[in-house]
């Protein structure tokens, strides 16, 4: 299957999950998942969410972050993978001044 990421419209979603600031994503969702290339704006968040029955996987493209799951902290980085296990909890924030880019694949099992 191919997805063609130029077909699909950029949302802005101020405060996702209870964040704060802005971020944009492109969207494809299917029976399986979701892929979502995404910006966390700078002084951007993602809030603290649960993944009842869903991997999160956060691949960096660009930019700072920090990643919390369940409690404890991961320095993000460009080539870092940030990964939330079904079951978990966890948020994303921006900690630089430029857009933390993501490669986002959630995983549903």
């Amino acid at each position: 299957m191919r997805i063609d990421f130029n077909a699909i419209n950029e949302v802005t979603v101020p405060g996702m999950n209870g964040g704060a600031g802005q971020m944009s994503a492109k969207m494809h969702m299917g029976e399986h998942g979701k892929i979502i290339p995404c910006k966390i704006h700078p002084g951007g968040s993602i809030g603290v969410h649960k993944h009842e029955t869903s991997d999160d996987i956060n691949y960096v493209i660009s930019g700072a972050g920090v990643a919390v799951c369940d409690g404890q902290e991961e320095p993000l980085a460009p080539g870092v993978c940030h990964v939330c296990p079904k079951g978990s909890e966890h948020a994303i924030r921006n900690s630089g001044d430029e857009d933390l880019c993501l490669l986002t694949v959630v995983v549903e099992r």
